[in-house]
């Protein structure tokens, strides 16, 4: 496997549809929105989303939530613990914070694509680890083209919850969603960060196929199956480490415009790639 030799840039177009992209609990739930009015979804859920789909792929992954684990382990530490190099580290009383780094690098995808923070105490009197690792592969959160409009719901219960108690409707709170709205997020791939953590070509690869099946085996009683998709992934290759033009000129290229008022489906956007010199986007059609 190659390390990564090259800068890549990527955007993904993605649109929702009555669903719930991405609660806010500190707002009860309500999807997100900035203070414009658009909507918004966290790094840290697409994150999430990307873990989910590698593991599909069986991929193995470092930070697996509690409903997706394929393990027994119940605590990242135990995880980690599982692997007997690491063990021994932590056992140990040198620090040997950099071996630890380089073997949770080679171990786990999403720890050498996106970094990750170890802070373990060890078993012995001053054994340990306390590193910090930085991942190549950085998420912009994604916005909504146009500011979104949110419905909300009372839901109720009819059944009781403990014996003894008359058959009622109790409220039990409320349920929110966004009617429609076209989202955007952007991305890129360090090459000297990738250099440090092992990430390959190999592994961006599997990054982009992730990114095209984003939603795939994602559903929830907040997103239906086929409320929430990918339409396009634009991928931008440059031909050095460093890039022939930075991303902040990158990623203003994918143009998206409504051609609709009151849009109601991706068919009342037009979405364009525009191309500087020696750049080309490859453009991936969601599945």
């Amino acid at each position: 496997m190659t390390i990564l030799d090259h800068k890549i840039d990527f955007a993904v177009v993605l649109s929702v549809t009555k669903a719930n992209p991405n609660g806010d609990p500190l707002n009860g739930n309500r999807p997100r929105q900035n203070y414009d009015g658009h909507g918004e979804i966290s790094d840290v859920a697409i994150k999430r989303k990307i873990r989910n789909r590698l593991q599909d792929m069986e991929e193995s992954v470092f930070v697996q939530s509690n409903d997706r684990k394929i393990d027994p382990f119940k605590s990242l530490k135990e995880r980690a613990e599982a692997n007997s190099e690491l063990e021994r580290i932590l056992k140990a009383k040198d620090s040997l914070n950099d071996e630890f780094a380089m073997i949770a690098c080679k171990e786990w995808i999403d720890v050498r694509s996106f970094g990750q923070v170890f802070a373990f105490k060890g078993t012995g009197k001053g054994s340990g680890v306390s590193v910090g690792i930085r991942g190549p592969v950085s998420l912009h959160t994604a916005t909504s083209v146009d500011p979104i409009d949110i419905t909300s719901m009372q839901i109720t219960k009819s059944v009781n919850s403990e014996p003894g108690k008359e058959r009622g409707s109790d409220t039990m709170g409320m349920k929110h969603r966004v009617d429609f709205g076209v989202y955007v997020f952007y991305g890129s791939i360090n090459t000297q960060l990738a250099e440090k953590t092992g990430f390959t070509n190999e592994d961006a690869d599997k990054i982009k196929n992730a990114l095209v099946t984003l939603f795939e085996n994602d559903t929830s009683a907040a997103r239906p199956d086929g409320s929430m998709a990918v339409h396009k992934v634009c991928w931008w290759e440059h031909s050095s480490k460093l890039g022939q033009y930075s991303s902040a000129k990158v990623h203003p290229l994918l143009d998206i415009k409504k051609k609709n008022e009151e849009p109601k489906t991706i068919d009342h956007y037009s979405i364009e790639i525009n191309e500087l010199e020696g750049l080309k986007a490859e453009v991936i059609d969601g599945r």
